[in-house]
C-alpha cells in the first residue's frame, strides 16, 4: 500500500513463519469470534461503517482516503446492487484473534502512539492518547482484518467474496509500516489453513507496492505461492521478502495499460499452470491509476476493470475460490473504480448471489443469520 520502510517491533528477528499450529492457536481459531454466521440472501460482500478513519481532520494528513471503503458501498447502494441487509458485517478482530499471527509483543507496541503514527504515518499522532488511537485509527483496521478473515472463509463456501477493505500486505507477524498495522493477509490464510487441512494457497498481489508483509510471513512455505506484480522503483525495495515471490512482475514509472494487462494475464496463466490452490487471495489494489502520487504507474480506470475482470475470470472459470480485498488506492476516484468494477464483475456473470438479489426488504433490523463456518 505505501512507502517508507518503518519497524517498531523492537525484538523483530528475520525468520520463516512456522506452518505448525499450537494448541493455543489453534483454540485461538476454534474459539473466534470472526466466523459470524452469514444468510443465504445476503452478498459474500463484507463492510461495516467502522472500516472508516475520520477524526480532527488528522487522516487529511495522509494523501489515502480514509472514507474510501465507505463511499464504495454507498455507490454499490446508490447502483441497486445491495442494500445495508444483503452485506455482510465482520466482527472486529480481537486480540486473540490477533495473536494466531502476531506475537503478544508486537501487540503491546500498538499501546505506544508513536508506534502508530509511524506505521500510519501520521506523525501527530504521536502525540495523542493511545486509547484515541485505538479508537479512531487501530478499531477500523480491525474490523477490516476481520471482514478478510470471514472473506477467505466465505469464499471457501461460496466460490468468491470480497471484502470492501483490507490488504494490509506490508504488515508481517512482527512488523507494521506502511499504513498497514495487522497482517490480515496472513491471518486470513491461516484460518483457512486450519479450518480446512491441507489446503493450498495462492495470492495473487497486483496493488502497486511490493506485499512484503506476507511476503516474510510465507517464506519457503510450499502451500502458499506468492505472485506479486510491483512497481520496482518505489517502497518497500525489501529484497529479503522478495525470496518468497515465485512469480516476480517488476514494472517501471509509468507503464500503460497494454503493457500492463499483457504482463498481469500472461503471469497470471504461468502461475495458474504451476500451481493449483484451493483459493486465491486477490490483491486487488488501485494504487495502479493515473495520477496516484504513490504508485508512479499510469493504468486508467478501464484498465483496472479490465484487470479485475481477467483475474476473476481466470480464477473462476477453473472452479477455485477467490477472495478479492482492496488494498491501496490514494486518489478520490478510487472508491468510484472499485465500485464499478464490482457491478461490471455482476454485469459478466462473473459473480452473483440470486437469494441476494430477491431478497424481501427487511421487516426491521433484526436479522437471524443462517450459515456457520464452525
Amino acid at each position: 500500500m505505501k512507502y517508507t520502510t518503518l519497524v517498531f517491533f523492537p525484538l523483530m528477528f528475520l525468520g520463516v513463519f512456522s506452518e505448525n499450529i499450537n494448541g493455543d492457536v489453534s483454540l485461538n481459531i476454534n474459539n473466534s469470534g470472526l466466523l459470524v454466521a452469514v444468510n443465504a440472501t445476503q452478498w459474500p460482500i463484507i463492510y461495516s461503517p467502522e472500516y472508516n478513519i475520520g477524526f480532527l481532520g488528522l487522516e487529511k494528513l495522509h494523501p489515502f482516503d480514509s472514507g474510501k471503503w465507505g463511499k464504495i458501498f454507498e455507490f454499490l447502494k446508490e447502483e441497486g446492487m445491495v442494500r445495508d441487509d444483503t452485506v455482510v458485517t465482520p466482527a472486529e478482530a480481537a486480540e486473540s484473534d490477533l495473536m494466531v499471527v502476531h506475537p503478544k509483543a508486537y501487540i503491546n507496541s500498538l499501546k505506544h502512539s508513536i508506534n502508530v503514527a509511524g506505521i500510519t504515518e501520521i506523525w501527530p499522532l504521536a502525540l495523542l492518547p493511545n486509547f484515541v488511537v485505538q479508537k479512531k485509527v487501530l478499531r477500523p483496521f480491525r474490523f477490516q482484518t476481520g471482514g478478510t478473515v470471514l472473506g477467505g472463509m466465505l469464499a471457501m463456501e461460496r466460490g468468491w467474496a470480497i471484502n470492501l477493505g483490507g490488504g494490509f500486505h506490508h504488515c508481517s507477524r512482527e512488523r507494521g509500516g506502511g499504513f498497514c498495522a495487522y497482517a490480515d493477509i496472513t491471518l486470513a490464510i491461516k484460518f483457512i489453513l486450519h479450518k480446512h487441512p491441507g489446503s493450498k494457497v495462492m495470492i495473487v498481489d497486483l496493488d502497486c507496492h511490493q506485499g512484503n508483509g506476507h511476503e516474510r510471513d510465507f517464506m519457503h512455505n510450499e502451500n502458499v505461492y506468492i505472485m506479486d506484480c510491483y512497481n520496482r522503483n518505489i517502497y518497500p525495495h525489501d529484497g529479503f521478502a522478495k525470496k518468497a515471490i515465485r512469480k516476480k512482475v517488476e514494472l517501471d514509472h509509468f507503464t500503460e495499460d497494454k503493457e500492463y494487462l499483457g504482463l498481469v494475464e500472461r503471469n497470471l496463466e504461468e502461475a495458474l499452470g504451476e500451481f493449483t490452490p484451493n483459493i486465491v487471495v486477490y490483491n486487488a489494489g488501485t494504487d495502479i491509476l493515473v495520477g496516484d502520487p504513490l504508485g508512479n504507474l499510469s493504468i486508467t480506470p478501464k484498465g483496472i476493470i479490465q484487470r479485475d475482470e481477467m483475474v476473476f475470470e481466470k480464477v473462476r472459470k477453473r472452479n477455485i475460490p477467490i477472495l478479492m480485498i482492496t488494498s491501496g488506492g490514494y486518489l478520490r476516484e478510487s472508491a468510484r473504480i472499485i465500485a464499478d468494477s464490482i457491478l461490471n464483475l455482476k454485469q459478466k456473470q462473473l459473480i452473483s448471489c440470486i437469494e441476494a438479489e430477491n431478497a424481501p426488504l427487511p421487516q426491521n433490523t433484526d436479522f437471524h443469520l443462517s450459515s456457520d463456518f464452525s
